[in-house]
């Protein structure tokens, strides 16, 4: 189905159908609403959790998947935050890490900040992350789409970039109640 056309999902249920699929693989989300829901719908060791650094979770994923080539490394991204790193994209396809998967949520919006539109409405991530050397790249809507694309990559030599249209709802969630130091040493020990 093409991208445009179909039902979008809300964030929250985007997150929670990837998370239902991994199992011991190292998780980086990107802050704002993102990681909140994540933490509601599946915390775990392997999460790591941005409290507060935009557009620094696809670095921090890139960090890992160098360090741990063994392991798929997951990056669950807004498009708010992909477009705060633009430069890691390109490192990223010039790295050419094959176990790291980066999924882009994007509901066109900072969700975080109020809802203002983001520039992903005119610049095409996916585009942008095919032309930076990403091997594989999807575009999705709907949750099957999402499923059947997630399972996929994390089956296929990356790196791989994972589109994912969704509604700018939002969840009533919480904050991540664990401070910062010991989101980072569990999930230090976690994928060691």
């Amino acid at each position: 189905m093409r991208p445009e056309e179909g039902t979008m999902q809300s964030r929250a249920r985007a997150i929670q159908a990837l998370l239902d699929l991994v199992s011991d693989q190292p998780v980086i989300i990107c802050n704002g609403f993102a990681s909140r829901e994540a933490f509601k719908v599946k915390d775990r060791p392997e999460n790591f959790y941005m409290t507060g650094s935009m557009g620094m979770a696809a670095a921090i994923g890139l960090g890992v998947a160098l360090h741990k080539p063994q392991k798929k490394v997951v990056v669950l991204d807004g498009d708010g935050n992909v477009l705060m790193g633009l430069g890691t994209l390109a490192t990223v396809g010039a790295l050419k890490p094959k176990n790291f998967i980066h999924v882009v949520l994007d509901n066109e919006v900072y969700g975080s900040g109020g809802n203002q539109p983001s520039y992903s409405r005119v610049v095409k991530l996916d585009q942008v992350a095919k032309a930076a050397g990403y091997v594989n790249v999807e575009r999705v809507r709907e949750r099957e789409d999402l499923v059947y694309e997630f399972k996929d990559m994390l089956g296929k030599d990356g790196p791989s970039l994972l589109l994912v249209k969704i509604t700018e709802q939002v969840e009533d969630v919480p904050w991540v109640p664990l401070p910062p130091a010991q989101i980072a040493e569990r999930f230090r020990k976690a994928i060691e």
